[in-house]
């Protein structure tokens, strides 16, 4: 595919939308970084490049756009598929229940099921509110393993009365963080801070810990997807059996912890490992989209 030639023969957002859909089909690429089709990663791509609202679509589908904007949407899609660069790192954006972040190759693509437990339900209930009774009462919280910041910024709109400490051992990540916390305006409620998970924290107690952290296993490493390994790795592996670092929470966390504090952990596709590491840890596992096996918490008093 000779890519510079598509800004001469593709003039309509409909013509790109259409050769992006039939260029991602045709390819090998791997979906998963906020998508799971070629159509909506298709119209992200397309739509986003040009600084256009995803939703109003069907208001621009034959607006003709610029050659200086063909040229950038051919360069993107090649991108796409010859390197296998995430449209996330393409577009420096990626989503997460409704809020817009900054990323890019510092950081992985923000995507956990801990998003959905800080999302609001129609009745104005969070996923956590079994356990937090009183949001409001909630007055610190810390994201460890941060990556972009996502959760943390999510942490805040959920507890708006709550100080955030978003954490990670990146100094790179930790300047992506501070992009999106400025971009939020959350300066003075949520703080980066560098530190491998919590030896930085020293004396810092917290009313809700929770963490993303990499548990990605060795097997499941060596069989990353192109896009996936154009993340930063030590974002996503973590020994053997992908618990070392859920080793190091459960092990630290109840330090850092209040009273009645509460510790919520995502661990991908280990539970089974991890209860069998654990026998005598009651761990209560949380309900989210993909079923209630990747996602578990626990309160200070059963870590002790």
């Amino acid at each position: 595919m000779h890519y510079p030639r598509l800004a001469e023969e593709l003039y309509t957002i409909r013509d790109w939308l259409r050769f992006t859909v039939s260029q991602f089909e045709a390819s090998d690429i791997f979906f998963g970084h906020g998508t799971d089709n070629s159509y909506d990663e298709a119209v992200w791509l397309v739509m986003s490049a040009l600084h256009l609202p995803h939703d109003t679509l069907h208001n621009f589908l034959d607006a003709v756009i610029t050659e200086t904007e063909r040229k950038h949407l051919a360069h993107l899609i090649e991108q796409r598929i010859t390197k296998r660069t995430p449209t996330a790192y393409l577009l420096r954006e990626a989503w997460l229940r409704g809020f817009k972040f900054y990323v890019d190759e510092r950081v992985i693509v923000p995507r956990s099921f801990i998003a959905e437990l800080l999302d609001f339900n129609e009745e104005g209930e969070h996923g956590l509110q079994p356990w937090i009774e009183h949001p409001e009462l909630i007055n610190s919280a810390a994201d460890i393993c941060t990556g972009s910041g996502c959760l943390g910024i999510l942490l805040a709109n959920a507890f708006p009365d709550a100080a955030i400490d978003v954490v990670d051992i990146s100094a790179d990540a930790i300047a992506v963080c501070n992009i999106n916390i400025a971009n939020y305006g959350l300066q003075e409620q949520v703080t980066a801070v560098q530190s491998d998970m919590f030896t930085a924290l020293k004396g810092k107690k917290y009313d809700l810990i929770i963490s993303n952290p990499p548990y990605v296993d060795a097997p499941s490493m060596a069989k990353l997807p192109t896009e996936y390994r154009n993340e930063p790795q030590i974002a996503l592996g973590s020994g053997d059996a992908g618990l070392d670092h859920t080793h190091t929470i459960l092990r630290e966390a109840a330090k850092y912890l209040n009273d009645e504090g509460i510790l919520v952990v995502e661990i991908g596709h280990n539970r089974d490992a991890l209860e069998a590491a654990y026998p005598e840890v009651a761990f209560t596992w949380l309900e989210v989209a993909a079923g209630n096996q990747f996602v578990f918490l626990l309160t200070k008093e059963q870590l002790i």
